[in-house]
């Protein structure tokens, strides 16, 4: 029986492409030495899933930035303002597309379907010309060959691409009028999408389109393009087995009728994991002849799959869909997840045994592939059995207590009791601030130096003391600096902090930490998710010190800086024992908790982050609602609704579209929110223009933190 992997992580087991990326954006190396670094990634990742018993194996997921901005090279569309001369994209305009330089700003970034990940949005309108700028995936393919040619190890990847489709699905650029349909652009890309036909000749046997758009709520307008597009393609792809992949939700009804009756398209991959819905249409009915890439294992979590369950599960699909044509797959691409347990040598043995990161993965659905053709690894499956049980039974697991305060928790009154603008009038008399005042979102760049002290203090090479004075030391600089600058809302700076999501974990019980369980969130960033495994309690005050010690050295409004437990729960890898919105409510407890020692500590400025506004939310819109009601109204006012009238939250949010959301910011009830703004094209603050009544403060973000270049005084003003 066949497998399949959607994608893998780009990074490295240890942030290989991460350090080589800034260290030539530095300029302190060259473009030769990232591209060896990068081809011998790619090389050990193929090896990796060959040895695994992958049969098809996927390349040009590996991407120097992101695999959006790799489609809008290979297309071509490159902004006018980037002065492109037309030829193959190389760095110089791809970096300045991504990251921005000294003279022109970087294309907006948001989330990808409700994940971490950021891309690169496209700048499309009607006057965008398109042309095959970009051989990547060729390359890529070719380099696959080769590689495994000089390993006589026989194997040919799938070259994964973006769908023509979901490439489309973004929106206008800046300028273009709201109302014009990107999807009008169809017949101006499918030329390009027909470069297909060099993979062919290079000997590719199948081409992964990927279409998560086919998640959405789509229109029978949207539809019928999937139908244009891919029966426009049919003759291009003709000897070529096409895989269109969909991940991240269930496909509607519509949607899989649709996607089931394009006639060039020989397989279809779902994501199993959370679109269980889907089973129920493939079992009233699936192609005949056709595969079905069966999505059991999961992509986006750190959890070892149940084996029996997912064996079982394809074993039914089997019976609808013909022996030999179910391909066991992942969920989604593991980009979302961690590479490797292997290099997880401080992590609590009875924890490590319950988890799966990429590279682990691989090996279940390998192991799920061989059990599904009558080769079961017998003692591979009662290892994982062994581990479930471990995990079910075990005493570490629930606290009593902490589920007896959650509760409490939910049952009792939320709101403040007075309304925005006379809290809004209460806190200028008690903090009287200027008409404009201005705040930075809080966290000042960490030094090498910085990060060594906190680094020694954790391996107990230097004492409490010496950890404290070194912090204060920075906070002190910080302070004094913000009042040179004449900032109205001084921030301390986090120097103590690692992570806006780790640090807090570290505080919490009921959190696991890894060593290099990094994920990439956007570029060359990379996140460490902690993993909550057991109830989520506070044991003590988490940023009240250092918060308290910032307060005494300036007269100014001194702002505290907590992450919200939305974010908490979506930047960590979260237990799928129990519902996640469980697990919200009791970090919820623990920040609510937190805000009220803040303010009795005398900081009368919180903030609070929600930057995973939307992550979680549903991606179908008849599901959002109930979303909106359960975590934001029952968990994120809860952290805030027992403080003073004269004590304001901050709320703050980025890189999301708050479009169709902007009722519920309304409803969390903060007194300021920032956002966002300088590389969304102000898009999100004319949220709060057009068509909504908003009573409390908005704070726009005008510099663009992760570009290197500075906008002029006349842009901020603006």
């Amino acid at each position: 029986m066949a497998s399949h992997i959607v994608g893998y992580p780009r990074m490295g087991p240890k942030r290989e492409i991460k350090f080589v990326l800034e260290s030539f954006w530095d300029g302190k190396s060259s473009a030769e030495d990232l591209q060896k670094v990068a081809a011998e990634l790619r090389t050990s990742i193929w090896k990796q899933m060959a040895d695994a018993g992958i049969k098809h194996i996927p390349s040009n997921t590996f991407s120097y930035y992101d695999q959006v901005l790799d489609t809008t090279t290979m297309l071509g569309a490159v902004p006018e303002r980037y002065g492109w001369n037309g030829r193959e994209i190389g760095f110089d305009t791809y970096f300045s597309m991504a990251r921005g330089n000294s003279s022109v700003p970087a294309m907006e970034m948001t989330k990808w379907f409700g994940t971490n990940y950021h891309f690169i949005v496209p700048e499309l309108g009607p006057n965008v010309n398109f042309s095959y700028a970009s051989h990547k995936a060729v390359n890529e393919f070719k380099e696959a060959k080769a590689s495994f040619k000089s390993e006589q190890l026989g194997i040919e990847t799938v070259p994964v691409i973006v769908g023509p489709v979901s490439y489309l699905l973004s929106k206008p650029a800046k300028g273009v009028e709201k109302s014009f349909s990107l999807l009008s652009l169809i017949d101006k890309i499918l030329p390009i999408y027909k470069f297909v036909t060099e993979l062919k000749e290079a000997g590719a046997t199948w081409i992964q389109f990927d279409e998560p758009t086919l998640v959405l709520d789509l229109d029978s307008h949207h539809l019928q393009a999937f139908t244009h597009a891919y029966s426009e393609l049919e003759s291009t792809v003709s000897g070529l087995k096409v895989l269109i992949e969909t991940y991240f939700s269930d496909v509607p009804a519509e949607a899989y009728k649709t996607l089931t009756s394009l006639k060039g398209v020989a397989g279809f991959g779902f994501d199993l994991v959370r679109g269980t819905k889907t089973l129920d249409l493939v079992n009233a009915g699936f192609p005949s002849g056709k595969y079905l890439f069966a999505g059991v294992v999961d992509g986006r979590n750190i959890w070892a799959n149940d084996l029996v369950v997912s064996l079982n599960t394809l074993k039914s699909l089997e019976d609808k869909v013909g022996k030999g044509n179910i391909v066991v797959s992942t969920s989604c691409s593991l980009l979302h997840t961690a590479v490797d347990l292997a290099n997880e040598t401080k992590l609590d043995k009875e924890i490590k045994s319950w988890l799966a990161f990429a590279a682990q993965k691989v090996k279940e659905v390998n192991a799920l592939a061989k059990a599904l053709s009558g080769e079961r690894d017998e003692a591979f499956f009662f290892s994982n059995a062994a581990a479930h049980s471990s995990r079910k039974f075990s005493p570490r697991v629930t606290n009593e207590n902490v589920q007896k305060a959650a509760a409490s928790l939910k049952g009792s009154d939320h709101r403040r009791a007075t309304n925005v603008s006379a809290r809004l009038a209460a806190q200028q008399q008690k903090l009287g601030l200027p008409v404009l005042p201005t705040t930075t979102i809080g966290s000042f760049p960490q030094t090498m130096d910085l990060r060594r002290v906190r680094r020694e203090f954790k391996a107990k090479k230097i004492s409490e003391d010496d950890y404290v004075k070194s912090i204060k030391e920075e906070i002190n600089k910080v302070v004094k600096l913000q009042e040179e600058l004449d900032i109205d809302v001084l921030v301390h700076g986090e120097p103590e902090r690692n992570d806006m999501v780790e640090y807090f974990g570290e505080q919490l019980s009921g959190f696991a930490f890894t060593v290099s369980g990094w994920v990439q969130s956007y570029g060359s960033r990379c996140v460490k998710p902690p993993i909550i495994y057991v109830d989520v309690s506070r044991p003590k005050a988490m940023t009240v010190f250092w918060s308290s010690m910032a307060k005494s050295m300036t007269k100014r409004p001194m702002k505290g800086m907590l992450t919200g437990p939305v974010t908490i729960l979506n930047w960590s890898f979260v237990r799928n024992d129990q519902p996640r919105l469980e697990t919200c409510y009791q970090i919820a407890l623990a920040i609510k908790d937190e805000v009220e020692d803040l303010e009795r500590a005398g900081i009368m400025v919180i903030q609070i982050d929600d930057a995973a506004l939307r992550e979680g939310l549903p991606l179908r819109k008849s599901e959002q609602a109930s979303y909106f009601i359960q975590y934001y109204s029952y968990t994120v006012i809860r952290t805030n609704c027992s403080v003073e009238d004269t004590t304001q939250i901050h709320a703050h949010m980025c890189y999301s579209n708050f479009n169709d959301i902007s009722h519920s910011i309304i409803n969390m009830d903060a007194d300021v929110i920032t956002i966002e703004n300088s590389r969304s094209n102000e898009k999100l603050l004319s949220v709060f223009r057009v068509g909504v009544k908003y009573g409390a403060g908005i704070g726009p973000g005008v510099d663009d933190i992760h570009s290197p270049r500075i906008p002029s005084t006349e842009e901020i003003a603006d």
